[in-house]
């Protein structure tokens, strides 16, 4: 009789500074404008959740929040391009958004390129609500790119959420 070993299933914790060398890894592969290390460094000085997904001992994917007065923020959420695809952007998005909860939000945010379309519809199909548009907000090769404000609804009726945030 042989056993087989399956490997374990991708594991999030919290994110620590001497991380930020695996984690530039990974925003540098997803990234055309990626945030640097001392973005990185600066997030956990001031105490936003930060966070990591692990495949074994590889960093493969990683995410900033901050939450404050009943909100949370999402500022940064990546998955390598080589995982992505298998869920691992969904994973740290409930795990983001559990988190906030726990921590008193009721309301969260985030901004998504508006040529992010993959990204775009992994947040609407978690109930994500359009709410505006940031104009210019990230970099691009032409300029700048404008940024679809969304939101979902961390403690409601996601139904009377929607009738009153939508567009």
């Amino acid at each position: 009789m042989s056993a087989v070993i399956k490997p374990a299933a991708p594991r999030i914790r919290p994110m620590e500074i001497m991380d930020i060398k695996a984690v530039m890894k990974v925003e540098q592969s997803a990234y055309e404008f990626p945030w640097t290390p001392n973005i990185f460094r600066d997030c956990l000085r001031v105490g936003y959740y930060c966070c990591v997904i692990e495949d074994g001992a590889n960093i493969i994917g990683h995410a900033v929040m901050s939450y404050a007065v009943g909100e949370c923020h999402i500022l940064n959420l990546c998955v390598d391009p080589d995982y992505q695809g298998q869920g691992l952007g969904r994973k740290l998005i409930l795990h983001l958004l559990d988190v906030a909860r726990r921590n008193g939000a009721r309301i969260a945010f985030l901004e998504v390129r508006l040529s992010n379309d993959s990204a775009y519809h992994l947040y609407q199909s978690l109930g994500f609500v359009e709410v505006g548009i940031r104009k210019d907000y990230y970099p691009a090769q032409n300029g700048r790119e404008d940024a679809m404000i969304l939101a979902y609804d961390l403690d409601g009726d996601p139904d009377e959420f929607e009738k009153i945030y939508k567009r």
